[in-house]
């Protein structure tokens, strides 16, 4: 009769197989990498808090201006730059994540059987009988034994091993800027501008009619702000700033002052350690 299949190795080493943990050999280095990924953009937005971008006492923040002299036209200027602007900003991040994963499993069993068997004959069953033969008289005895043995013996051999390898591979570099970030910067750069070392001041003319509408007057810090309340106007030869009246009516806007002035004369229009003369006519 048939024996059955033994099926012992391929169960091992399906059971072997189920074992293995597949997800944290897969998502380990995943959530390895994101968490790296989360450190660098963190580490991006302390680097653009600590050197771009300076904090006052109300918690408000505004962008650190690198400013540098330099002479133009055969005047003194400065140059004003947003520091962001000038230096690399780190943006690391991962591009590629290659995992290689092998898994050698193998199971062996063998069954192994011997049987033996012999024959013994010996005395084990008598029988007497007697005979007559011619002037001869005489008896026989027989005896007879007849036994059989069987031997048998099996081996069974059970034997697996499990191996497994991984290589995880990942390649990283400077990503691409974010758009807001490529936005904020494009505004920064329209803001580097040139501002004269002491500040200035302009006025719209240096000589106006009383019946013109006035003049318009606008200031620039040292810098590169405006300043419109900073604007002081002077009747020449005195040194009290002229406030308003019925002769003289200031508008202020988010540049500059417009003054107008019905009285002639020459007035002095003074801000920061700038100053510039006007004359009034009829």
């Amino acid at each position: 009769m048939a024996k059955g299949i033994d099926t012992t190795a391929s169960t091992v080493a399906t059971n072997a197989l189920q074992a293995i943990p597949f997800g944290s050999i897969i998502g380990g280095p995943m959530s390895a990498c994101i968490e790296a990924q989360t450190k660098a953009a963190k580490t991006t937005l302390d680097y653009i808090k600590e050197v771009g971008l300076v904090t006052d006492e109300d918690g408000n923040s505004k962008a650190v201006y690198v400013s540098f002299e330099y002479r133009k036209n055969g005047h003194s200027v400065v140059l004003s730059v947003p520091l962001l602007t000038i230096v690399p900003i780190p943006y690391f991040a991962i591009k590629n994540i290659d995992i290689a994963f092998k898994a050698s499993i193998s199971a062996a069993s063998s069954l192994s059987t011997t049987e033996s068997s012999s024959l013994e004959v010996g005395a084990s069953m008598k029988a007497k009988a007697g005979f007559n033969v011619g002037l001869f008289k005489g008896s026989m005895e027989m005896s007879a034994s007849v036994s059989s043995k069987k031997d048998s013996s099996a081996t069974r051999d059970s034997k697996y091993s499990v191996e497994y390898t991984m290589d995880v591979a990942v390649k990283a570099g400077q990503d691409d800027m974010p758009a807001g970030m490529s936005k904020v910067l494009e505004m920064l750069n329209e803001s580097i501008d040139t501002i004269v070392a002491t500040g200035e001041l302009t006025v719209s003319s240096n000589k106006i009619s009383k019946t013109d509408g006035g003049i318009y007057v606008t200031y620039k810090d040292t810098e590169g702000y405006y300043k419109p309340s900073e604007i002081k106007i002077y009747k020449s030869g005195e040194e009290t700033p002229i406030t308003e009246n019925e002769n003289c009516k200031l508008v202020l806007d988010k540049t500059g002052a417009v003054w107008l002035i019905s009285e002639e004369g020459d007035y002095e229009i003074k801000a920061g350690e700038n100053s510039v003369l006007v004359t009034v006519t009829e």
